[in-house]
């Protein structure tokens, strides 16, 4: 099953990348892939975790697709959590956290694997995915220095 792990170190903080990653709606405007989003159905859970249902539509080329996912916001803890709930996979988990480094500073972790269904699209997506997912990371990047201002200090690698 293909995977994608990453950590970057951002000038940005925790929270502010934790908001900008959570603010799912937005994603058509950035996320390489991401063609459209619709929040289906909006939770607050008791112990203060926001718990989402959204479909997300990407396009390459001819080929187009929608997945619904449970996405759960823990804000105390920051780290959000996307579980697969149907669409063409047949397994997607996706993992983010972010550790503070300092007052403008944080390390990003991205963890993403994935299983098509369909052999024939998995042949025909999985390497476009494959470049995706290493761009996603500084796309995200990229949106917050566009709406936080960049930082005096450069990203780096961790």
């Amino acid at each position: 099953m293909p995977q994608f792990q990453s950590k970057r170190r951002v000038r940005h903080s925790a929270l502010k990348m934790f908001d900008l990653v959570a603010d799912i709606e937005r994603y058509p405007e950035f996320v390489p892939l991401c063609s459209g989003l619709k929040i289906k159905h909006r939770a607050q859970r008791p112990d203060g975790q926001e718990v989402l249902t959204a479909d997300m539509t990407v396009s390459f080329k001819l080929v187009r697709e929608t997945f619904t996912s449970r996405v759960t916001l823990d804000r105390a803890n920051l780290k959000i959590l996307v579980e697969y709930l149907q669409g063409p996979f047949s397994n997607l988990e996706n993992r983010w956290s972010f550790e503070t480094r300092g007052d403008d500073a944080c390390d990003v972790g991205f963890f993403l694997s994935y299983e098509f269904k369909n052999r024939m699209l998995a042949l025909l997506m999985g390497t476009m995915f494959d470049t995706a997912f290493h761009r996603f990371a500084a796309a995200f990047e990229q949106r917050a220095d566009a709406i936080y201002g960049r930082a005096a200090l450069r990203k780096l690698t961790v």
